[in-house]
């Protein structure tokens, strides 16, 4: 690992926009490509990139636009549908987007005729994550600063409501356990819920405000991250309701955090813009220091290839991604 861990970033994509979000499809899809989708001002683009660290015979990065999606309002989040398929004949893309006006839109396209969307609408203020269930991908879970997580149908029924005693800021499902759910509040309390008896089983506590985002670990499920603060921290649940490990990383305040698919040691985290142009950190539970930051002007999103160490982030009218080492 080298010492000196600032650096630019691997590649960069050139976008029409400024960009607010950027998702990795974490689902196998079918096809060599890797999906991504990143959302702007209006619109919301599906893409498909190859690295040089999994094709011998592609220089850097291999990027592709599949299809702009005219959105209308600014694009404030993105979830993946596991129903997405490139090697189905017609393809199926399926994502649903958080926006602006504080609805949901639920996309499904062939790539060719076939475009449409449907609006869920129930949300009364601004919806800060959103996810489909990781199985069948027949539900989609929402939290907002209205102190509600609720479980819609592809409908656009809501099927559960959770009264939250704070924003929700993050939702995750379990990979498995599609019963159970990780809502994750500003106060700092995180609570996983049974969907069955649509009940909290557990909860967890930062014990550090405001709480700004929290990711479930796919790899080890029994880790819980999240950034608070300038901090980030590490619960392992089968422990203590308490943080197991916290360190400070970001001087202007943290804002997301995300586990790598890949690794259940390996963590990104980026920090609000401020004074520090240093934003974007990558994390190694066995290292004390960050071992790798890269510095954004203005950064938003963060996610994970799903099967590369490779990182990427949104900004402004380009995209980049960070590649480090497992």
């Amino acid at each position: 690992m080298k010492q000196d861990a600032s650096r630019n970033a691997a590649y960069t994509v050139d976008c029409e926009d400024y960009v607010h979000v950027v998702e990795f499809n974490p689902f196998e899809n079918g096809d060599s490509g890797n999906l991504i989708a990143y959302g702007g001002n209006n619109y919301v683009v599906i893409g498909t990139c190859t690295f040089q660290e999994e094709e011998a015979d592609v220089e850097g990065i291999q990027y592709k636009t599949l299809r702009t999606f005219h959105h209308g309002v600014r694009v404030d989040g993105i979830a993946w549908s596991p129903e997405t398929r490139l090697d189905s004949l017609p393809p199926v893309i399926k994502f649903c987007t958080s926006a602006a006006d504080m609805k949901i839109r639920l996309f499904t396209s062939d790539l060719q005729d076939k475009n449409e969307y449907k609006v869920l609408e129930g949300h009364t203020d601004f919806i800060n994550g959103l996810v489909f269930d990781p199985k069948e991908g027949q539900e989609i879970a929402s939290v907002s600063d209205d102190h509600s997580c609720r479980i819609w149908n592809l409908e656009g029924v809501q099927t559960a409501h959770f009264v939250l005693h704070s924003p929700g800021m993050s939702v995750c499902w379990h990979p498995e356990e599609t019963f159970k759910l990780m809502v994750a509040e500003k106060n700092g309390t995180i609570r996983f819920y049974d969907l069955l008896a649509q009940q909290a089983i557990l909860s967890l506590e930062s014990e550090q405000v405001p709480l700004m985002s929290a990711h479930w670990c796919l790899k080890n499920t029994f880790k819980v991250g999240a950034v608070a603060g300038n901090d980030w921290l590490i619960w392992d649940i089968t422990r203590s309701s308490y943080p197991q490990n916290k360190r400070p990383v970001h001087m202007d305040r943290a804002c997301l955090f995300r586990w790598s698919t890949i690794s259940e040691n390996l963590f990104a985290t980026t920090g609000y813009p401020g004074k520090m142009a240093s934003q974007f950190q990558i994390h190694h539970l066995g290292h004390p220091q960050p071992i790798l930051m890269g510095s954004v002007a203005v950064g938003s999103g963060l996610s994970w290839h799903r099967t590369l160490p490779l990182c990427v982030v949104g900004g402004d009218h380009k995209l980049l991604f960070w590649v480090t080492e497992v």
